[in-house]
């Protein structure tokens, strides 16, 4: 019985991945933000997650008995998160475009987004223990 492959809990483990990356692109940035034509690089999995989720209609979800067999379904359709570069600014007389202030808000900001995927995962992961042990 495989309890933790749903849907929801990929979902979940993509968002955990995303987070992951982005707080490693984010210092990154900060560590450069004096090194001259750098350019920042951001992530992005959220918006693309959310148009996944809009256009897709409720379908059934194939099982796959074999690694080899394809996905059918919604979880066919599960993105995941992608780096970029941001060309187009400029911050500085060094061509560089990363502006520290913003950085440190969008670390503060992936934290608090990690925190809440890890809360999630571990209400899912209780809530099933509790479930199969009767508690």
């Amino acid at each position: 019985m495989q309890l933790l492959n749903g849907i929801g809990f990929q979902r979940l483990e993509t968002a955990l991945q995303a987070a992951n990356l982005r707080q490693g692109v984010l210092v990154n940035n900060i560590a450069n933000v004096d090194t001259p034509y750098f350019k920042r690089s951001g992530v992005s999995f959220e918006s693309l997650l959310q148009q996944e989720m809009s256009g897709a209609t409720r379908t059934l979800e194939g099982r796959r008995t074999h690694s080899k067999h394809f996905a059918i379904g919604l979880s066919a359709r599960l993105p995941g998160p992608e780096v970029h570069t941001d060309q187009s600014t400029m911050m500085n007389n060094n061509q560089n475009n990363v502006d520290i202030d913003s950085e440190m808000t969008q670390l503060a900001e992936n934290q608090l987004r990690y925190n809440s995927y890890i809360e999630q995962v571990n209400y899912q992961i209780k809530m099933k223990r509790t479930a199969l042990e009767g508690r």
